[in-house]
């Protein structure tokens, strides 16, 4: 009986080069997580509309601050336009008109009237005629007339005053406007009569009249 020995090739190891090794073993997924990225979404802040009030008070503001520029502006031209066309006068207001009057060629011609007889009170706080004189009053026509017997100025008695001891009515005369190239003038009250007085008595309020048989 024959042993059989193995065959020495039969018995070399297997060749590393020649063997494919294996697949890689790859681990199983892990199961999906929750998305959070979403439910981690930020709400954006409600957008604050301006107020109404506040924008309106913000309007009104801004219109009254742009009226007051522009009337301190209106105000600072118009003070220096009439500045530069009008020069100060001192005295009275009076005084002042008369003198503004000058510079344009008239005056106003002032002074007073005076009634001596039959002069009453009027119950009003000032007086009036009685009896012949009842026309002279508050109201009666003042007229000035020029060197040629022309109407040059009107008016009429104002802002009587009753002396009840001397029996006397006495009125304000003040008449506006009268041209001052004139030598003298002639002044009527009502339809009295006409009473001269020259142009220096005119213009410095120095009209002085009466009426009566004192």
């Amino acid at each position: 009986m024959t042993d059989t020995q193995p065959d020495p090739a039969d018995s070399k190891q297997p060749d590393s080069a020649n063997t494919t090794p294996g697949a890689p073993i790859v681990p199983p997924m892990p199961d999906p997580q929750p998305d959070t990225t979403a439910a981690a979404t930020t709400v954006p802040a409600p957008v604050t509309k301006p107020s109404t009030r506040r924008t309106l008070t913000t309007l009104l503001i801004g219109a009254v601050t742009g009226a007051a520029i522009v009337g301190g502006t209106w105000y600072i031209t118009s003070h220096d336009t009439s500045s530069s066309h009008s020069t100060p006068t001192a005295g009275t207001p009076v005084e002042a008109l008369e003198a503004e009057a000058q510079q344009e060629g008239t005056f106003t011609l002032t002074g007073d009237f005076t009634l001596t007889d039959g002069a009453i009170s009027d119950d009003t706080g000032g007086c009036e005629g009685s009896g012949g004189y009842e026309d002279i009053e508050l109201g009666t026509s003042v007229t000035v007339y020029d060197a040629g017997g022309s109407v040059i100025a009107t008016s009429s008695l104002i802002l009587s005053e009753f002396d009840e001891a001397a029996g006397t009515c006495t009125y304000d005369v003040a008449v506006d406007d009268v041209p001052a190239d004139e030598d003298f003038y002639q002044v009527e009250i009502g339809h009295r009569g006409k009473l001269q007085l020259s142009a220096e008595e005119a213009k410095s309020g120095g009209f002085s009249g009466s009426l009566g048989n004192d």
